[in-house]
């Protein structure tokens, strides 16, 4: 997994959905525009960019992709389908091949190495210079963590809608 889509998928989801079909030529178009002010870069200035904000830029990142999200129920555009038909299409990868090892070696990976890390942050103190880096590899194994959790288990449409609920109601 790349970093920068690691980081998309754990901080702005309907972005990183996009980026996974069909839609990401738009998602492109809507971080360059929003994120580089630049509606005409491409995706690796976008990569860049995203792989450089920083902890705090994160939330400006999380505004863009509620914006986007925004934008794609106004053009009748269903995540969740996207998203559903990409688990689909990766259940059903898993019965037609018989191949059931792979995302289970996968997933055994990333959530060993997710406790690793785990474990190492609580029982060492971190040098200052590396702080950043431990955060960005600790970022995209959440990430990654999370593609697993919900590879196995599906994720909840209801959760997100609660979530946008709670969300409007502080605005």
């Amino acid at each position: 997994m790349d970093n920068w889509k690691g980081i998309l998928g754990a901080v702005a989801p309907a972005l990183a959905t996009a980026f996974g079909g069909p839609l990401a030529g738009l998602a492109t178009k809507a971080l360059a525009d929003k994120l580089l002010g630049n509606p005409s870069a491409s995706q690796e200035d976008v990569q860049a960019a995203v792989e450089g904000l920083k902890p705090e830029d994160m939330v400006r990142l999380k505004e863009i992709d509620a914006g986007f999200k925004k934008s794609l129920v106004d053009a009748g555009i269903k995540l969740e389908e996207i998203a559903s038909a990409d688990r689909a299409s990766a259940r059903d990868r898993e019965i037609k091949t018989g191949d059931n090892w792979t995302p289970r070696g996968l997933a055994l990976i990333v959530v060993t190495g997710w406790m690793t890390v785990q474990w190492f942050l609580l029982n060492h103190v971190i040098d200052d210079t590396m702080r950043e880096l431990i955060a960005r590899v600790l970022g995209t194994l959440d990430g990654a963590l999370m593609l697993v959790l919900s590879y196995f288990f599906g994720s909840s449409s209801s959760s997100a809608q609660k979530n946008d609920i709670i969300s409007r109601a502080h605005k």
